[in-house]
């Protein structure tokens, strides 16, 4: 399986608190929240749904595997994906395709389905990546995703950029991290706005060197 990553990011690259409620994520003082609700057209809401359809697996991290947990694997939710999965494509993939949380804390997860993996988590999501199938992938999990990408993990990043400069929040990509070359596999904008940004690493970049070639007089 590639492992693979879906992002909802601002253009200032910011990732926090995304979802529904303005309260949803308010560490450290965090009061913007709520940007990326109702901002998608119904084209990039299919490719999002088309997404989570296609995976083989899903891998959380705490925070997000809890908010998911508490949403999507709600039991109304489930028995109305159960009962109608082509209305509920994400709900649906959410609840059948078997869930990875990289968790030291939670060791009791009380969403079906789930394995924790601790200890080695590299050595684990190696063995993984390892399996036949298509993606595993991991949505939100920002800590997750860095870590991840400290460790050369990740095969594919999609990034769903939103036309809005918050100017406070997490950002995905760390002010202190690797320095990482992509190759840009696809791009499109929607009719709101919102670009889709799908990237594959491809080591490090290379950088401009200085040249003797300046002319002194």
């Amino acid at each position: 399986m590639k492992l693979t990553t879906m992002t909802q990011v601002t253009v200032d690259g910011v990732m926090q608190g995304n979802g529904g409620a303005s309260d949803e994520d308010r560490r450290n003082g965090f009061e913007r929240g709520g940007w990326a609700m109702g901002v998608f057209d119904n084209e990039t809401m299919t490719f999002i749904d088309q997404t989570y359809q296609r995976a083989d697996a899903f891998l959380f991290g705490r925070r997000t595997y809890e908010l998911f947990a508490g949403y999507w694997g709600a039991e109304e939710r489930a028995r109305a994906a159960a009962e109608d999965p082509d209305n509920h494509p994400i709900t649906d993939a959410l609840n059948t395709k078997p869930k990875y949380l990289v968790s030291n804390t939670l060791t009791e997860p009380r969403w079906p389905n789930t394995t924790v993996l601790s200890g080695d988590v590299a050595a684990a999501i190696g063995e993984l990546k390892a399996k036949p199938g298509g993606e595993l992938q991991v949505h939100g999990s920002g800590a997750l995703i860095r870590w991840l990408l400290d460790n050369d993990l990740v095969d594919e990043i999609n990034l769903l950029i939103v036309p809005v400069v918050l100017g406070q929040g997490t950002r995905l990509f760390p002010d202190a991290g690797p320095d990482i070359a992509l190759d840009l596999v696809d791009s499109r904008a929607d009719s709101k706005g919102v670009t889709i940004q799908v990237y594959r690493p491809t080591g490090r970049p290379r950088y401009a060197t200085a040249t003797a070639d300046h002319d002194d007089e």
